[in-house]
């Protein structure tokens, strides 16, 4: 009976980076439990209130899904943030202040290359 107790039990991670800060918790939960569960279980909500369970995006093992996802054995259940920087207009900041301090590579891309 042992058996049938354990294969109704997964476990998983729950993760949540922040600057300078990692929130990182392994739960056990019942099979067919989602990422909400996993999420609510791990208490990651009350360790960070910043997060809107409502807006996160979430995933597994770098996977996006959805809350209503199942978690699986062994899942690494992850919160993302948000971006704080639109990566297009940051490397293209990068560039131009690369330009600005005379370097080659801020040059590679344009006409001619000399």
């Amino acid at each position: 009976m042992r058996d049938n107790d354990a294969a109704a039990q997964v476990r998983a991670l729950v993760c949540y980076a922040r600057p300078g800060e990692v929130f990182l918790r392994e739960v056990e939960l019942s099979a067919g439990s989602t990422i909400a569960q996993a999420i609510a279980a791990a208490g990651l909500l009350q360790a960070c209130p910043q997060i809107d369970p409502a807006s996160a995006r979430v995933g597994i093992f770098g996977k996006l899904k959805t809350m209503e996802t199942v978690v699986r054995e062994g899942d690494r259940v992850e919160v993302y943030r948000g971006l704080v920087a639109d990566p297009k207009s940051a490397r293209q900041r990068r560039v131009q202040k690369t330009r600005a301090a005379g370097s080659r590579e801020g040059h590679k891309w344009r006409g001619g290359g000399q």
